[in-house]
């Protein structure tokens, strides 16, 4: 069974930084596009960044465009999250998604 394995979550203060990490053992990650989305406490989940399968295209809802940088690095199967200038408003769940499969979740505080 395929598993996207997501680290690096945790509790930061507004203006810090985290990276999140997004792993397969998917011999064939680089083959396709990966996202990132986020769920807040009571709210749908939410699309947050793309990044193609080559990792020369990416994009960005608007709520964290200049703050955040989505990356993968295709040897090593893995997906990444730079979150700089974390706000109060960032606090979710973290999931990244490779086609049909998701991450577990990574917990993702914002908080003074």
């Amino acid at each position: 069974q395929l598993q996207l394995v997501e680290t690096g979550g945790g509790l930061v203060h507004p203006g810090g930084s985290l990276r999140l990490s997004c792993a397969t053992s998917a011999s064939t990650f680089g083959y396709y596009g990966m996202f990132w989305y986020r769920q807040a406490p009571g709210k749908e989940r939410e699309w947050v960044a793309t990044i193609s399968a080559a990792g020369n295209w990416t994009n960005y809802d608007n709520s964290v465009k200049g703050r955040f940088t989505i990356s993968r690095d295709n040897i090593k199967s893995t997906g990444y999250l730079q979150m700089n200038d974390l706000k109060p408003e960032d606090t979710a769940v973290y999931y990244c998604n490779w086609l049909q499969y998701w991450g577990q979740g990574t917990q993702v505080t914002v908080s003074s």
